[in-house]
């Protein structure tokens, strides 16, 4: 069972930045996906950004959002610039390890941000 554990979030003001990190409890190698997801109050989860073999951005935060790795921490980062508003939600780290043929879905706790207007 692998943990996922985030930290960064917190309270900020739109243009404002922030950067979130989750790192994991085993290894992480090239192969695994690492990514971000988000929700906001009475919303579905979406996708916020991925890091595999490509990068994938929402349209919503492209340009504005970075997902970066170092797997010899076992670590992700979202760096989030330019806030806006409706940036808002729980941001959850997501890893898809794959190990034995499949991939191994795994989510962290999450972490609030608020961007205040």
């Amino acid at each position: 069972q692998v943990e996922l554990v985030e930290s960064g979030g917190g309270l900020v003001q739109t243009g404002g930045s922030l950067r979130l990190s989750c790192a994991a409890s085993e290894t992480i190698s090239s192969v695994d996906v690492m990514g971000w997801y988000r929700q906001a109050p009475g919303k579905e989860r979406e996708l916020v950004a991925t890091s595999g073999s490509v990068t994938n951005y929402a349209d919503s935060v492209k340009g504005r959002f970075t997902i970066s790795r170092d797997n010899s921490k076992n670590t992700v980062y979202l760096q989030m610039n330019s806030l806006k508003p409706e940036d808002t939600a729980v941001y959850y780290c997501n890893l898809q390890k794959l190990f034995l043929g499949r991939t191994w879905p795994y989510w962290g706790q999450g972490t609030q941000v608020t961007v205040s207007s």
